[in-house]
Parts: structure tokens; C-alpha cells; sequence
């Protein structure tokens, strides 16, 4: 399989994953986007958990295999061999993401390992999803580091925000704004990825025999 191959993962990772939040939450009857989090979709005995599980799988394996294409465009860049590693651990670690519990169940102390180590993985999750976007701009030209970092500081500041209601879902208390939160840093991150997977198949065009696309500048 070409390079271009594994790079166009990356547009269809990120066009999936956006596609899932749209498409996917009004079958939950009852669930609502800016109040709840992404997780309460796959969420133990959700019902649209089954059709979300092995989507996100889909997601994951994108994701590694994006990774895969990085690194073998890479071209002895460090900073793109970095981003191409932590997208695999992105892909890779997102296999072993376990389920909450609905939060009913959690406030009545129905907890069990599944969810301490689903809050595990949303902390690993977004911190190669910071650190790729942080090595990634430095991977191309002026104009893209300053959109990294605005994505960045998208991260931080409504990460913040999402955290800052977090406590509150265990105890099944009002989230008012969790939902919302923290689908701004997730698209943020997919918009991102996207806009990163565009500039590397260019770059890769402007490579081949006969192109005559112009190349990104480093």
C-alpha cells in the first residue's frame, strides 16, 4: 500500500469520528449533546452503544494506521516521526478503552475497575492528542504553528472547563455544559488532524514524479 494510502486514514479518522457525534446521539433517546458526555454513548447498557463500539474501533485502527503513514513520510523529520509514534499509541491504546457505567449506577456506587480505567484513558487519550498537536506544529511552516497553537489553547482553556464538571457525572449531578465543552476540544482535535492529514498528502504530492503541486515549507 502507498504512503498516500495511510495518510488519507487520517482525513477519513477524522471525518468518521465527527460523523459519529453528529449522527449518533439523536438514536439515544433522550440524550442530550451540551449536558452529556461523549462516553455516555458507549456507556455500559447504552443503547447506542452497539453501533458506537465497533465505529470506534474503526476510529482507532484509522488512527494507528495514519500513524503508520506519518512515519513513513517522515522523510527523516524528527518531529514528524514523533507525531507518526504517538499517533500509533493514539490508535493502539484506543483498543483498550473500557466502558462507564450510566451515571444512575455510578451515584448508587455501581462502579467497578471499567470506569477507573476509562478515566485513565481519557487523561492518556487527550495527552497524545496535546502532544501531537504540539509536535506536529513543529513540523511545517509559520502559518500552521500559529493554528496549532490556537488548537492548543482550545485544549487548555475548555479542558479546563470539561474537568471542572467532571466530579459532578459520578454523583449524577447537573453537567450543564460538559457536553458542550467538551465537543469543542474534540473538534478542535479532529478539525486539527484533518488539516494536518490535507497538508501532509500535499506535501507527499508535491514529491512525485511530474508534480508540479507546490511544496509546504519547513
Amino acid at each position: 500500500m502507498t504512503r498516500r494510502f495511510f495518510l488519507y486514514c487520517g482525513v477519513a479518522a477524522s471525518l468518521l469520528y465527527i460523523a459519529m457525534n453528529i449522527f449518533i446521539p439523536p438514536l439515544y433517546r433522550g440524550y442530550d449533546w451540551i449536558t452529556q458526555i461523549v462516553s455516555e454513548l458507549s456507556a455500559v447498557d447504552a443503547p447506542t452503544r452497539p453501533l458506537w463500539f465497533p465505529l470506534g474501533i474503526v476510529y482507532t485502527l484509522l488512527v494507528a494506521a495514519f500513524g503508520w503513514g506519518i512515519l513513513r513520510s517522515a522523510d527523516g523529520k524528527r518531529a514528524l516521526s514523533v507525531v507518526g509514534i504517538l499517533m500509533i499509541l493514539h490508535g493502539v491504546f484506543g483498543l483498550s478503552w473500557s466502558p462507564m457505567h450510566q451515571r444512575e449506577v455510578l451515584a448508587a456506587g455501581g462502579g467497578t475497575f471499567s470506569d477507573t480505567w476509562h478515566i485513565v484513558m481519557s487523561v492518556i487519550t487527550v495527552l497524545l492528542m496535546f502532544l501531537s498537536i504540539g509536535f506536529g506544529a513543529a513540523a511545517f511552516g509559520k502559518g500552521f504553528r500559529v493554528y496549532s497553537i490556537v488548537t492548543i489553547l482550545v485544549f487548555i482553556v475548555f479542558g479546563i472547563l470539561t474537568f471542572s464538571e467532571a466530579p459532578n457525572v459520578d454523583k449524577n449531578l447537573p453537567t450543564p455544559f460538559i457536553g458542550l465543552w467538551e465537543r469543542i476540544n474534540i473538534a478542535a482535535f479532529m478539525i486539527w488532524l484533518l488539516v494536518f492529514s490535507i497538508i501532509l498528502l500535499r506535501s507527499e504530492k508535491s514529491h512525485l514524479p511530474g508534480s508540479y503541486a507546490t511544496p509546504i515549507t519547513t
